[in-house]
């Protein structure tokens, strides 16, 4: 097998050598046929209500965020609970890196990050992020998606980046006090705390297949593997469930367990 970066953890070493040469490139980039899964290329009609059901941009996702996690407010890298917009650092003894200011705001999220999802798009060529959000309705679509959108800490958002996710290490120097996830800025990758593992892949599943994206060969072994190793939990089933009523579709991955047809 072709070296991958290491696993954190033994169970996940072993899953990801049980997985040989993984065959899920055409998998994850089929068309999705249905209508509540169109294809990127396709005029998109994004609603603005509150109570409204259907596709969103970012802006309008995010009056509606709350809703998908009340009762669930805790931030997804480090497990800290906030109220309304201010995180309650010391419920998860977070020592802020460099920013108190930023580390004490939430801030919403992409999981696959926004540059991923824009980058190649000719609105990103003329301009960038914003002349996306502001020109092209299917970068509208992809950037407020539901599924893609967790409650961070601002400034784990921020140091994050576009980095992509990765695990090299089982004991992480800490970064931000007692929190999980740490950031490698050298070689710009995130390593996850391994609560959120399982749900970092299948989100990644999910939007690769709905914007017919592309996941590199050691990227799909690395999402197969904290696929299996941490299966769907029940924060997973209540979030999609809201997603549903708010946005028409959600995340199949969880809602039908349908890893392990792309994993096996």
């Amino acid at each position: 097998m072709a070296q991958i970066e290491k696993i954190a953890h033994s169970q996940e070493a072993k899953t990801l050598a049980k997985l040989g040469e993984i065959a899920i490139d055409k998998a994850l980039n089929q068309k999705n046929e249905t209508e509540s899964n169109p294809s990127p290329n396709e005029p998109v009609e994004l609603v603005t209500g509150r109570t409204a059901t259907g596709q969103r941009d970012f802006n309008r996702a995010k009056q509606v965020l709350p809703d998908v996690f009340r009762g669930m407010e805790s931030d997804f890298y480090c497990g800290c609970a906030y109220k309304g917009k201010e995180m309650d650092l010391a419920s998860c003894g977070y020592t802020p890196r460099k920013s108190e200011t930023r580390a004490s705001r939430l801030e919403w999220e992409h999981v696959v990050p926004a540059w991923v999802l824009g980058h190649q798009r000719q609105c990103w060529q003329n301009g960038g992020r914003k002349n996306c959000s502001d020109n092209d309705p299917q970068f509208k679509s992809a950037e407020g998606n539901l599924v893609n959108l967790v409650p961070s800490v601002g400034e784990v958002n921020g140091d994050r980046s576009n980095f992509a996710y990765s695990a090299w290490t089982r004991n992480p120097e800490p970064m931000y006090g007692q929190c999980k996830t740490i950031v490698d800025f050298k070689n710009k990758k995130a390593q996850p705390r391994e609560e959120v593992r399982g749900r970092i892949a299948r989100i990644h599943f999910y939007m690769y297949e709905r914007y017919q994206l592309k996941l590199s060969r050691q990227d799909q072994q690395l999402m197969c593997a904290w696929a299996k190793t941490y299966p769907v939990d029940d924060w997973e089933i209540k979030r999609d469930q809201r997603i549903v009523k708010l946005q028409g579709d959600g995340n199949h991955f969880v809602s039908e367990r349908k890893t392990a047809d792309y994993c096996a």
